[in-house]
């Protein structure tokens, strides 16, 4: 790996594919002490180069032997826009992590993994653990269409029986991921647990239905994160009626008790200078 001005290091991209009509990426990134140490549902926090913002990602893999980490990211505003530009070869400034509390994985007997957009990618691990800790594992992916889905063959992999949905019916079942998991729900009374990752509409109804099956449900939140060791307080969400941080107490949260109003507030408090950085990226880019 190589290094930069000052003894930091620099990680290279060792792989990269755009997926889901180019909107989406995927990196292998050289990080070897993170992925020495990495687990399900940890993520780190990274900065493209040395004026950029820090963003928190979630690892979606690791390859202890090659010291590699799988990054795979959504473009939505100017930091993942600038992340996209890097090539094969090209380096991220810093990548902290692992960060936050692994997924708490145990032999349950069923458990329900849902995925809706992206964080299909988040998923991914997630549902392999499961499965490799002796779960029988039904995973349900979802997207608005065909061409926006995500690893389908790697979740077909990690799982014993996988459901696919699009909004449109471009392929699979044609509507939601909750109208699947309502007909397993319906189905297969012994579901002990159900882990839902996506947009926060769709973990929010996610739980609103497993509430009415008293199916207990884990959610991994991505709220604004700045710091991501829990003394800024960006993060902070609202579960059980008590404040919490992502970074430390987080990101996955019982699903029943998160305030999903209160986070998509939260999300949404910078959307005008996000819009406006990336017009002035999009502009800069195009000279």
């Amino acid at each position: 790996m190589s290094k930069q001005k000052g003894g930091g290091r620099l990680h290279k991209i060792t792989y990269k594919r755009e997926m889901a009509e180019k909107t989406v990426c995927h990196f292998k990134v050289e990080a070897p002490r993170i992925a020495q140490k990495a687990k399900p549902g940890q993520f780190v926090v990274l900065r493209v180069n040395e004026t950029g913002e820090r963003i928190p990602l979630t690892m979606a893999g690791k390859d202890p032997s090659e010291g590699t980490i799988d990054l795979i990211f959504q473009v939505v505003g100017k930091s993942t826009a600038l992340l996209r530009t890097l090539n094969l070869g090209d380096t991220i400034a810093d990548i902290i992590g692992p960060l936050g509390r692994p997924t708490h994985v145990e032999n349950l007997g069923t458990v329900v993994c849902v995925g809706g957009g992206t964080g299909v990618a988040v998923m991914y691990p997630i549902t392999k653990a499961y499965k490799e800790a002796g779960n029988h594992v039904i995973a349900i992916i979802g997207a608005r269409t065909k061409d926006l889905l995500i690893l389908e063959e790697e979740m077909g992999a990690a799982s014993h029986d996988l459901r696919v949905t699009t909004d449109d019916g471009s392929y699979g079942h044609h509507g939601f991921v909750t109208d699947v998991l309502r007909k397993i729900l319906d189905e297969k009374k012994e579901v002990k647990l159900v882990v839902g990752i996506g947009p926060v509409p769709m973990m929010k109804f996610v739980c609103k239905m497993t509430k009415e099956y008293g199916v207990k449900t884990v959610v991994s939140l991505n709220p604004i994160m700045v710091d991501a060791t829990g003394m800024c307080g960006a993060c902070r969400v609202t579960v059980g009626g008590k404040t919490k941080f992502c970074c430390v107490d987080g990101p996955e949260f019982d699903g029943h008790e998160v305030d999903y109003d209160e986070l998509v507030k939260r999300q949404r408090a910078y959307l005008t200078e996000e819009k406006a950085s990336m017009e002035q990226f999009m502009g800069a880019a195009s000279k």
